[in-house]
């Protein structure tokens, strides 16, 4: 059973979202995505200053298992990306909710908010997986 934090919410993609009440969002990949994939030997970041769309790619994790597209989960402009992980990707795994965090996000549209899953929706989905 892996760590779900309640304050956080989800995408079916294993995406984590943390909204910092300042129309921003801090992102990254879940416990139950790092522990699949295995050590991560490589974090593709996002450009800063890059506006995406929801559901669109915007970079790669890279374990010694398997590659994984990273699909953005709400439409915003990337402001920052974890720079710690170009010679650090193994933070993800050691701590993927605080220190592995991905990159935070200039939220443009709060109403796709709503499509997110609580930690409650989240834990269902990876029991599935089980």
């Amino acid at each position: 059973m892996h760590h779900i934090p309640n304050h956080l919410q989800y995408t079916k993609a294993h995406i984590w979202i943390r909204d910092e009440d300042d129309g921003t969002a801090m992102i990254g990949i879940t416990e139950h995505a790092q522990a699949t994939l295995g050590d991560l030997v490589f974090v593709e970041l996002p450009p800063v200053g890059k506006k995406v769309a929801k559901d669109s790619e915007i970079g790669v994790v890279e374990s010694v298992k398997a590659a994984s597209e990273l699909y953005n989960p709400l439409t915003g402009e990337i402001l920052a990306v974890n720079q710690a992980l170009e010679d650090a990707p193994e933070m993800v795994n050691d701590d993927p909710y605080k220190a592995g965090w991905i990159y935070q996000l200039r939220i443009e549209d709060n109403t796709e908010m709503a499509s997110l899953l609580s930690a409650d929706d989240y834990q269902k989905l990876t029991e599935e997986d089980e």
